[in-house]
């Protein structure tokens, strides 16, 4: 059995030594630290102790200044501080700050002065024990949840299978999958499972930001950096210090700020913006993406040196609609979690709404069937999700049936058709269909050949179908390739072709 770590930080070395040799005969480990800041370094490198004996008066980063920036970077430290002398205002500030307690420096004859700090420790190492069963009982529930919401197919069961293997090292991990698939899901997983799950978890989306606001969101800034900063502001990388940073949508993060990123993870050091300081930080990084990053780098968009130090390890999570017999878990499971919450009753979903969540292709993922079992429950009327995915299945029909000329006439110029199964399956609820009109007028008027004719209804019915399908899949398209069935040089080609562009 590990015996209990107690560090001792006291500027007299004497009673330190005396210290040490009182926690060795009670069967704890002792180490000594001079000087405030040479423990706090030491925590960033080596294991925490379970308990801090704290000086008061000290040179330099005295007690109260160490206590403050412990409480920072570790939130749970159990501190008890030790002073010459009683004094109130420094008690009244010591548990302000968050000590665990405080102790006059034993020196009475009697010992009470060893007897009030044996007592003080122990209390401070059960306190660490209760959090400990606490944190496990709520991550055993984190577990559970993730278990229900993950499912149990084969491509979940390999990702969990790589969490395992590579949580507990400090490696960058690249997270890849459509909007909604429970990415972040994934990285709180890694999080949970790692030497850092005590240390802050922080989230940035890269996407939510334009490029200066985002640059101070990860870095911070000084006051009067830019128009606007009246204060000085810390960003995300000082808050995850010691923890975890979780980068989503990693692909919308400009090539200027990519070049500071990189840096970052190169060096573990930054400046803020309006400032020459540099800080440095022991963060962890996991980024997440929907988009084709292969193809950005192709484009210029995406550094190739920040893509592979991204992509040390890389986990794709699958959309929904490859995993369906995962479906009724999940449904319960949302049923039961928003019940709960919203205080509902636990009514079944129906037979019917179960057989149309089968039949549906979820283009949302997990967040869109998330979202309506939420209306559900709150509404206690399956009515309106009825009608959302009949008017959603509806859309992709007339998908399929406007852009079926396409194939046809692609066919011929690319080496075969593609089957209407392979059409894209679903729209978000705003998409609505491209119709695909007929020519103007007939041949015989036009005085246009029948090959010219066909050709143009051809390129017209190709740009209503490849419109679509990007739109589908958020302009990556590599994705609206494989969708379509043509290689990717020949869906760029078509591009060109029909004049299409990202509006």
């Amino acid at each position: 059995m590990r015996k209990p770590y107690i560090a001792i930080v006291d500027d007299d070395a004497s009673f330190a030594a005396y210290l040490r040799t009182f926690l060795s005969l009670r069967g704890y480990e002792a180490r000594c630290y001079a000087r405030g800041d040479e423990l706090l370094a030491s925590m960033k490198q080596a294991e925490a102790p379970d308990v801090i004996l704290l000086d008061v008066m000290m040179p330099g980063l005295d007690g109260l200044a160490t206590l403050r920036a412990l409480k920072t970077s570790q939130p749970g430290a159990q501190v008890i501080m030790l002073s010459g002398r009683n004094q109130a205002s420094t008690i009244v500030e010591a548990v302000r700050l968050g000590a665990a307690d405080y102790v006059v420096k034993p020196d009475d004859p009697e010992g009470l002065g060893e007897i009030a700090l044996d007592v003080a420790i122990k209390n401070a190492i059960e306190k660490n024990r209760l959090v400990s069963e606490l944190s496990e009982l709520r991550q055993q529930l984190s577990d559970d949840e993730d278990r229900s919401v993950w499912g149990n197919s084969e491509k979940m069961r390999n990702i969990a299978t790589v969490i395992e293997q590579v949580a507990d090292s400090d490696v960058t991990v690249l997270i890849r999958g459509e909007s909604g698939v429970g990415k972040e899901l994934v990285s709180r997983a890694i999080h949970q499972r790692s030497t850092r799950r005590n240390r802050p978890f922080v989230k940035v989306n890269c996407a939510a930001l334009p490029a200066e606001l985002l640059e101070s969101e990860l870095f911070g800034h000084e006051r009067g950096a830019f128009t606007g900063a009246a204060t000085t502001r810390i960003g995300k990388f000082e808050q995850a210090d010691t923890g975890t940073l979780f980068m989503d949508e990693i692909g919308e993060m400009k090539p200027a700020l990519q070049a500071k990123l990189l840096h970052v993870l190169q060096d573990a050091e930054f400046t803020k913006l309006g400032s020459n300081k540099r800080i440095q930080v022991d963060v962890r990084i996991v980024a997440a993406t929907n988009r084709d990053l292969e193809a950005m780098l192709l484009n210029g968009e995406f550094r190739e040196d920040l893509y592979y130090r991204l992509k040390v390890i890389e986990l794709t999570v699958p959309a929904l609609r490859e995993r369906p017999d995962e479906i009724p878990t999940l449904t319960d499971f949302f049923v039961a979690r928003y019940s709960r919450k919203y205080n509902r009753p636990l009514k079944p979903i129906s037979d019917q709404l179960r057989h149309m969540f089968l039949q549906y292709e979820w283009p949302g993922n997990i967040r869109e069937l998330e979202n309506m079992i939420k209306r559900v429950v709150i509404l206690q009327d399956e009515h309106l999700v009825v009608r959302e995915i009949e008017r959603n299945m509806q859309r992709t029909a007339a998908i399929s049936v406007a852009a079926a000329p396409m194939y046809a006439a692609a066919g011929a110029s690319v080496g075969g058709g593609m089957p209407p199964a392979a059409l894209p399956t679903s729209l978000p609820s705003d998409m609505e269909p491209v119709e695909v009109e007929p020519p103007d007028a007939p041949p015989e008027e036009t005085g246009g050949s029948l090959a010219a004719v066909a050709k143009a209804a051809s390129i017209k019915a190709e740009r209503a179908a490849i419109e679509q399908t990007l739109r589908q899949v958020h302009w990556n398209r590599r994705k609206a390739a494989q969708i379509l069935g043509v290689s990717y040089k020949t869906l760029l080609n078509k591009i060109k072709e029909c004049g299409i562009s990202r509006a």
